[in-house]
């Protein structure tokens, strides 16, 4: 498995590093860092201080993904799923939340709000054609290949 060297600044005394929970996990756990709790009512968003900022390495992203027992158990969830931390971005990490639950939810500090996951980035050069080649599903769209 490749390890990318992520540097990490703490911009809140508070704040929480992002970390893996178990060996396998494919993205790290993010941390609320908020001075007093913030309660989202059913349909209301917010974006959470996470207290940090963190280089990503070109070439990379960073994924802000939501953490699935939060979406399960309560509705929360991201609302940019999955968000981009650019490679040229040194801001504060925070997090989009909404809640599409039925019942008001607290974000506290030190809570696990979302998911990290480093990924490689490819930079394309975009091509004008007149045609494109022809596939099975050719123009197809939403529900096209079945259930």
């Amino acid at each position: 498995m490749q390890q990318v060297q992520i540097l990490f600044k703490r911009l809140h005394p508070a704040a929480q590093m992002p970390a893996y929970q178990t060996a396998e996990a494919a993205g790290m756990d993010m941390h609320a860092c908020l001075d007093a709790p913030i309660t989202l009512k059913p349909g209301h968003r917010a974006r959470i201080a996470c207290g940090f900022a963190i280089a990503i390495p070109h070439g990379h992203e960073g994924q802000v993904r939501p953490r699935s027992g939060l979406a399960v158990k309560f509705g929360v969830t991201v609302t940019n799923a999955p968000g981009t931390i650019d490679s040229d971005y040194r801001g504060e990490a925070m997090v989009a939340l909404i809640n599409l639950g039925r019942e008001p939810f607290t974000v506290e500090h030190g809570m696990r709000i979302a998911q990290l996951i480093v990924a490689p980035v490819l930079r394309v050069a975009l091509v004008e054609v007149t045609e494109l080649d022809n596939t099975q599903r050719g123009s197809g769209g939403f529900g096209s290949t079945g259930h």
